[in-house]
């Protein structure tokens, strides 16, 4: 495949042997994870937690990419806004894929149930550090931020969204004002749900551990894996023609781009978390790094610092990589398979505390939560513009140079600003 800015001149891919992959994954996926419930709920509640994780993080790293383009005013990503909106409009489905988890909390015991701090609570065991972590950690606190989160996260994915399908529509500054505006809150909103679910879902696995940076080691790992999904989406979306004419040079040079940062943010969070915590040298605190070398799981520590940081970082030092598509594509396919193994690492040795071990069940779990993602985003995408229509900078989105009417010129020619009106 040629780089992505000459796709112009490139056929369309043929994906329609693809088309049933979805419902595949759902039927092969689903039927696999209810036979595994009821063969091994104990194992098939930590393979759907992981899942759960694993593609929280697209629809969290989406809504974020689309707070950041409002915030930044960007032109480069009105190309991939709509993509980004998709994603984020994820997130209201995977309230749904919560249902297990919730139901592990209310009804699941002893081996069987994920969160060892629930039973203690039920057994009346109250050691010191869940006693300092109340009202938090209770099973009306875990709920109250689980519902929390997620109505959060479905206010601002539903509002930017509905207001970029409006702008679509009319082309009225109100939109943009409004897509700001909500923006503008939601970066705060969006940074305490981030950590509260992170910290809720997956860090209280192991209630006794303390970390102030791990809410930020789960946004920047959630970032990292959205973006690379982009790029590639972007890329498919190009060649088969919706994106065909805004999606330019620079669009895949700044996606690189970030995807080049946030491998190095990841790296720089994750070490710094390591570094401070072995430094201080606290049992309540090194206990958790100290499991992870167990086994071969000391080895799935060192293939997440050479696979999920030095081997894209080398690879993204160029800049003319950025453009050529086949490695970047198969990047994409490579930060799937990290983020996935970075997932496990934090979750899995709570249940297999001998080494890692890939179990027929994190797939199907995984596969049936993909298909259903995967057919909620297409369906989302097909329904409306696969870009925006009437965005402010769509035209500098796409290299195109549009003169200002002879009102903004005249206002401009007397140091006055424009009011909306003139030229939007």
């Amino acid at each position: 495949m040629s780089s992505p800015t000459n796709s112009n001149t490139l056929p369309p891919m043929d994906l329609s042997r693809w088309r049933s992959v979805p419902t595949l994954l759902m039927l092969i996926g689903g039927a696999l994870a209810a036979f595994g419930a009821f063969h091994d709920y104990r194992q098939f509640s930590y393979s759907w937690l992981l899942a759960f994780m694993f593609f929280l993080s697209l629809g969290l790293g989406g809504l974020i990419l689309v707070i950041l383009h409002h915030l930044f005013d960007a032109a480069w990503s009105v190309a991939t806004r709509r993509i980004c909106e998709n994603l984020a409009c994820l997130l209201p489905v995977m309230a749904f894929m919560f249902i297990p988890i919730a139901l592990n909390v209310l009804f699941a015991h002893h081996d069987n149930i994920i969160y060892a701090w629930v039973q203690k609570l039920r057994d009346g065991e109250m050691d010191h550090a869940l006693a300092s972590k109340q009202p938090l950690f209770t099973i009306k606190g875990f709920f109250i931020v689980s519902i929390i989160c997620f109505v959060v996260w479905w206010v601002l994915s539903n509002r930017l969204r509905y207001w970029s399908l409006k702008q679509d529509q009319t082309g009225s500054v109100e939109c943009t004002r409004m897509m700001r505006r909500y923006a503008a809150v939601g970066v705060f909103l969006f940074a305490l749900t981030l950590t509260f679910g992170a910290i809720m879902w997956m860090k209280s696995l192991e209630h006794e551990w303390f970390s102030t940076m791990y809410g930020v080691y789960y946004f920047a790992g959630s970032v990292w894996i959205t973006i690379y999904t982009v790029y590639t989406l972007t890329l498919i979306l190009k060649r088969q023609g919706p994106l065909r004419e805004v999606a330019t040079e620079k669009t895949f040079y700044y996606i690189g781009s970030l995807m080049f940062a946030f491998t190095v943010f990841y790296a720089y969070i994750t070490f710094f978390q390591y570094f401070i915590i072995w430094n201080a040298n606290v049992p309540e605190e090194t206990f958790w790094f100290i499991q992870r070398e167990a086994g071969n799981w000391f080895y799935v520590s060192l293939v997440i610092i050479f696979g999920h940081f030095f081997l894209p970082f080398l690879m993204l030092l160029r800049i003319d990589v950025k453009h050529k598509a086949w490695i970047m594509v198969a990047l994409g396919v490579w930060a799937w398979l990290m983020h996935f193994v970075d997932m496990s690492f934090n979750i899995m040795p709570v249940l297999h505390t001998k080494g890692y071990h890939l179990d027929w069940m994190d797939l199907a779990c995984a596969a049936f939560i993909g298909g259903v993602l995967s057919k909620v985003f297409l369906k989302n995408f097909n329904a409306h513009a696969p870009f925006p229509q009437q965005d402010p900078r769509i035209a500098e989105a796409m290299d195109v140079y549009v003169p200002a009417d002879e009102y903004v010129q005249a206002a401009t020619a007397k140091g006055l600003k424009p009011k909306s009106g003139g030229s939007h």
